[in-house]
């Protein structure tokens, strides 16, 4: 298992600006909850399950198996 960044350079810069502007909770959700602070709860959730590849909510990072 290896997490990594989003190799589209835009988006990671977008999703960083978001993250600066809300204290670092993830700018794609409406509420600012300890389980919406990046890395957030669903990603977290996401990283333990064995089967799982693919981009976080807001595509900042990507799990590969």
């Amino acid at each position: 298992m290896k997490v990594t960044l989003n190799p589209d350079e835009e988006v990671v810069k977008t999703v960083q600006e978001g993250l600066k502007r809300t204290g670092g909770y993830c700018p794609c959700r409406l509420r600012r909850t300890p389980e919406t602070k990046c890395v957030c709860q669903e990603f977290r959730d996401q990283i333990k399950d064995p089967k799982f590849e693919g981009f976080c909510h807001c595509l900042l990072y990507y799990k590969s198996l």
